[in-house]
């Protein structure tokens, strides 16, 4: 089974990872540093403030998959199966269901 909050990165050597969000598969590009950059940067609109993880206005659901916190997990509250992707890169394909 899958942990949604995986603290360490797969074993892969592959960072390509589908998103799948609004019926749309968008690559994982490693280059935007965050789900939340790739995301806006393939229009899919997320409600942010801080970007740093401090808020959880970006909270969003990971319906499947797994992410990563890089940076460490973040200080806003996060629910069970909630994401922010203002800090979190994916380490496996994902889908979020966006609120």
């Amino acid at each position: 089974m899958t942990n949604a909050k995986d603290s360490t990165k797969d074993d892969s050597t592959n960072n390509t990872f589908i998103i799948t969000v609004e019926e749309q598969n968008i690559c994982f590009d490693p280059d935007d540093k965050t789900l939340l950059n790739n995301l806006e940067k393939n229009d899919v609109e997320v409600h942010y403030h801080c970007r740093d993880g401090f808020c959880g206005a970006c909270r969003v659901t990971l319906t499947k998959g797994a992410i990563s916190y890089p940076n460490g997990e973040p200080l806003a509250f996060v629910g069970e199966h909630e994401i922010l992707p203002c800090c979190c890169i994916p380490v496996s394909d994902i889908s979020l269901s966006i609120d």
